[in-house]
């Protein structure tokens, strides 16, 4: 959520960073309805403030009227009756002042989750995916496939490895079972990407992975796209679609230390996203299902710095791609394409070389002060005021693309090669 103050103080900078989004008239229209609607809230502020300091020094001086006696004489009576009488009118004044901040306060409110964050100055301009920038791509030949060229979902078939059709029967389309080696590979993938992470200096979080509606607000998934969540109405909790939304939630209401920062967590969750109207080629196998495996890494960094710990984001999940041997491109999002919080996003895409096109497994932001002006996580440094922190989170990785890339491109005769980094956690090199 944009800070009202930002939005006042930079209104140009923000219409024009807004209109990379290719907003419609009446969401740009939001800018200066909010600037109004702030200007009558503070006026009305001042009046209830002058109205209340008027009541306290009425109440004052009838009370000394009563305390000396003074108010038994006809004179200071009749100054008493006035005064309570102008206490009560102002009293209902100030009441209905009130109802009128509270409704005002609602509708900038209203209008402030209805605005998308302002776009980094190096978000292209774009309608769409199409306009998305090339950031870094492999260099050479994009690689052919082994064996029989099968793509992912023919080998899941051919070697037991996942079941869509069981999961069909348990739960829906959409729903894969993993069975034997498959599992074993998918529990494989989870653990190198944790332990990496680990490494790289985050703290591991298990977290719930059902979440109430502050917590959903917070990172900004409601209301945007509360239509893609899975919702449990009788609770009223949702399950979560990554594992960004509980664990930055961590700090909510939270002042922490500056020299805490960056705080950085990793945590490994199921994942959920109903991904309603997809269809086609792009929902086949496990290019689009509904629930999913995905490790996150999600920071808390100081405004000063955070587009190096960005950086460094970047650099960790390409490392995680070198590791795994899988061709990759970087693309920098455009603004028709940028997450509604985000101010800048980069997406990895790994090469399909059966389905012979790019799968996105990993998109990284940094938010700047956009979810922690929802979620009032702010920082301290020494004796100065509070301020709000920027929060960063990226996938590292996202599984269900990053199988089936890997299926496709070490398939050979004599089977499906195993990455070499993850034969410590497979105990087999080999799938037959």
């Amino acid at each position: 959520m944009l800070e009202i103050n930002y939005i006042k103080a930079n209104r140009e900078e923000v219409l024009k960073g807004l209109k990379k989004r290719n907003l419609s008239t009446e969401v740009l229209g939001y800018v200066d309805k909010i600037i109004m609607l702030d200007g009558k809230r503070r006026a009305l502020i001042g009046k209830i403030e002058e109205s209340k300091s008027e009541v306290n020094r009425l109440s004052k001086e009838i009370g000394e009227l009563f305390r000396t006696g003074q108010a038994k004489t006809t004179e200071s009576a009749e100054k008493a009756i006035a005064g309570k009488e102008m206490v009560t009118e102002l009293k209902r004044m100030i009441t209905g002042y009130e109802k009128k901040l509270s409704k005002i306060e609602t509708s900038i409110q209203n209008h402030l989750y209805e605005l998308p964050n302002v776009p980094n100055s190096l978000v292209p301009s774009g309608a769409g995916e199409d306009d998305n920038e090339v950031f870094k791509k492999v260099s050479g030949e994009l690689p052919t496939p082994g064996g029989d060229g099968l793509p992912h979902w023919e080998l899941g078939i051919k070697y037991k490895l996942f079941d869509f059709k069981l999961g069909t029967k348990i739960t829906g389309s959409g729903f894969p079972v993993f069975t034997a080696k498959g599992a074993a590979l998918q529990r494989a993938l989870i653990s190198f990407f944790l332990d990496k992470a680990i490494k790289a200096g985050y703290t591991e979080i298990i977290p719930p992975l059902l979440v109430n509606e502050a917590t959903a607000r917070g990172t900004g998934q409601l209301p945007d796209k509360e239509g893609q969540m899975y919702h449990a109405e009788k609770d009223n909790f949702y399950l979560i679609p990554t594992a960004e939304v509980p664990i930055t939630n961590i700090y909510r209401d939270d002042i922490v230390n500056a020299a805490e920062m960056p705080i950085k967590m990793v945590g490994y969750t199921p994942c959920f996203r109903r991904e309603a109207g997809s269809y086609g080629s792009d929902v086949k196998g496990l290019n689009r299902v509904h629930q999913f495996d995905k490790v996150e890494i999600v920071q808390i960094a100081n405004p000063d710095n955070s587009y190096d710990q960005l950086t460094e984001m970047l650099s960790h999940v390409e490392g995680l791609l070198n590791d795994l041997n899988l061709p990759y491109r970087i693309l920098r999002l455009c603004g028709g394409d940028l997450g509604f919080t985000s101010a800048l996003t980069y997406d990895f895409e790994v090469w399909s070389a059966a389905q012979k096109k790019w799968l996105e497994v990993s998109s990284v932001s940094n938010f700047e002060t956009f979810q922690s002006n929802r979620m009032k996580i702010r920082y301290r440094e020494g004796t100065e005021k509070p301020r709000l922190v920027h929060t960063l989170n990226g996938s590292a990785l996202a599984l269900p693309r990053i199988m089936a890339a890997m299926l496709e491109l070490n398939q050979t005769s004599e089977g499906i090669r195993v990455p070499e980094v993850l034969v410590p956690y497979t105990s087999f090199d080999l799938i037959q």
